[in-house]
């Protein structure tokens, strides 16, 4: 049996929430973190797959989430710059003929926003990661390469080092800076698809899914097609209250994990179910 666990992206919430559902069914004992034969990160969830390799224990990740005086240093965009972002965003996916076209314009748009230094944003990316090492288990962090549209997954074969690569996946267009690796730009992996389901791995398919992704359904549909099990968790209405309306918002961190974490005991059973049934 061949488990994939694939997490999302969803900012400082999506942070949040997902290591708290992580922490509430290791809780309820079912043991996620650690177990997968293959994880796939992308923007929030680059950032928590980093953090499971870092050799804490999810207790004490929890708490760097929860507890304020753990809590990371962070940027803290304009709410305006959110909101900007959200409108052009709309506006793309509305012209756009096709997803690949989608990504090139958000790509566009991101190397033309004036933003924070690139080398401040590091900072903050590299003071979230207990651990700037690779973890000996296969990890595939997904960015987007700002000038093509182009998928770029980054592991540890790639050469490229934890930092940068989370960097990468978490580089919100309109919002943060694109990240130069070798000779390239690239954006946040959320652009291609929040969740890049379709790139897991395995007979068991574990999703957790912060933010909404329209490409969820098909991606599901693929590996259940192929005869995979599947099994994609987003937030209920408890973590998507705690989420409030700007999930880059730093506040929001602490009632989001402790939503994911009531939310990860509570289906418990049913991710057991997928994860240790023969």
């Amino acid at each position: 049996m061949q488990r994939s666990l694939v997490l999302g992206g969803g900012g400082l919430a999506g942070i949040a929430w997902l290591t708290g559902v992580l922490a509430g069914l290791e809780a309820a004992g079912v043991t996620v973190a650690g177990t997968a034969d293959h994880v796939v990160g992308t923007s929030a969830g680059a950032t928590v797959a980093a953090q499971l390799g870092s050799g804490l224990a999810l207790p004490e990740l929890y708490r760097r989430q929860s507890e304020e005086a753990l809590q990371s240093t962070e940027l803290t965009p304009p709410s305006d710059a959110v909101i900007a972002l959200m409108t052009a965003w709309a506006e793309i996916i509305e012209k756009a003929a096709d997803p690949a076209e989608i990504s090139r314009h958000l790509g566009a748009l991101a190397l033309a926003t004036d933003t924070v230094p690139e080398s401040a944003r590091r900072e903050v990316i590299a003071g979230r990661l207990p651990a700037h090492d690779w973890p000996a288990w296969p990890l595939t962090l997904v960015a987007v390469d700002a000038h093509t549209g182009e998928a770029a997954l980054l592991d540890r074969a790639a050469g490229v080092g934890l930092v940068d690569a989370v960097a990468a996946s978490c580089a919100v267009p309109g919002i943060w800076p694109t990240v130069g690796i070798g000779t390239r730009r690239y954006v946040d992996g959320g652009v291609r698809s929040s969740a890049n389901a379709d790139l897991a791995t395995g007979d068991r398919v574990l999703v957790l899914a912060p933010l909404p992704d329209e490409a969820l359904a098909a991606q599901l549909a693929a590996h259940t097609g192929r005869g995979a099990a599947v099994l994609a968790i987003t937030p209920d209405d408890a973590s998507g209250a705690a989420f409030g309306p700007d999930p880059l918002d730093p506040a929001v961190r602490t009632p989001s994990a402790a939503a994911g974490l009531a939310q990860g005991r509570r289906i418990a059973d049913e991710v057991r179910a997928l994860w240790t049934t023969p």
